[in-house]
């Protein structure tokens, strides 16, 4: 533990028998034994305690925050607050209401001998109660900052629809927003090909007769800018007008059942 009036194991000692803490022979048990464990260990850790708000820091702090901030292990009741408590202050003010908090991927900005410091750490906020079981400071801790968390990856797939049947394409698209997949509508070929130009797309379903352009032709072309766009045909005709295709597809036999399109989508998220 630590010597009366005295820190233990810190680049310099300070006596703080006169300090804004008062005589250490008063201290309760729970103020000299956060002590003990912030000025041991290599995690920068701060204490903020008392109705005043002194403020004592360990070492690693002190290295963290740059060569123009006090050496460790201060003592003095700040003008403004630290940096961590500040940028944190929600955080700051939940662990002195008795609860503890973290503050995860922080940027703290800090005055380095150079300039400006930007530190990014994970804060942890615990309250430190005193002989009283009132909370008398807040202990906080500083940690590199985790990971941002990955983005979950889109569930659906992105369809472009080309049917010139209005009824049948708003009914297709309602389907496949069902299904959980973004879609885009539309009437013609020409359409179809300034989407494919605009966006990008997973699959093209489209109609195989088509007024101009069949859907072959236009499937043809956005392979050419896409090879790996998916293509599924439907077609009232059968299979009769798809039997010299080149490429890879799915066909469906007008009228179709929902869970057939559901069965060819299926194929392609899961190969």
């Amino acid at each position: 533990m630590l010597e009366p009036g005295k820190f233990a194991g810190l680049a310099g000692t300070i006596d703080c028998t006169h300090g804004a803490l008062g005589d250490p022979a008063g201290w309760p048990q729970s103020l000299r034994l956060t002590l003990d464990i912030m000025f041991h260990t290599p995690l920068p850790m701060l204490l903020c305690w008392g109705a005043q708000r002194v403020v004592l820091f360990n070492d690693a702090y002190a290295t963290l925050a740059g060569p123009a901030h006090p050496p460790a292990p201060g003592g003095s009741v700040p003008a403004v607050l630290p940096a961590p408590l500040a940028a944190a202050r929600g955080a700051f003010e939940q662990a002195l209401g008795g609860a503890a908090a973290c503050q995860p991927r922080q940027s703290l900005a800090f005055i380095g001998a150079g300039g400006p410091l930007k530190r990014e750490c994970d804060l942890y906020f615990t309250p430190v109660r005193d002989a009283g079981d009132a909370v008398g400071g807040v202990l906080c801790a500083l940690a590199p900052a985790s990971a941002a968390p990955a983005l979950p990856e889109p569930a659906g797939l992105r369809i472009l629809v080309v049917e010139d049947n209005l009824d049948a394409q708003y009914l297709i698209c309602e389907m496949l927003s069902a299904f959980g997949h973004a879609n885009d509508g539309v009437a013609h070929a020409d359409a179809a090909l300034a989407k494919l130009a605009a966006g990008r797309y997973d699959v093209l379903f489209s109609d195989v007769s088509l007024p101009g352009m069949s859907g072959v032709e236009l499937a043809r072309r956005a392979l050419q800018a896409d090879p790996r766009l998916q293509v599924i045909f439907a077609s009232g005709y059968g299979d009769s007008l798809l039997r010299q295709v080149e490429f890879p597809f799915l066909s469906l036999q007008k009228p179709y059942e929902i869970e057939q399109l559901q069965r060819a989508l299926d194929s392609i998220v899961r190969p």
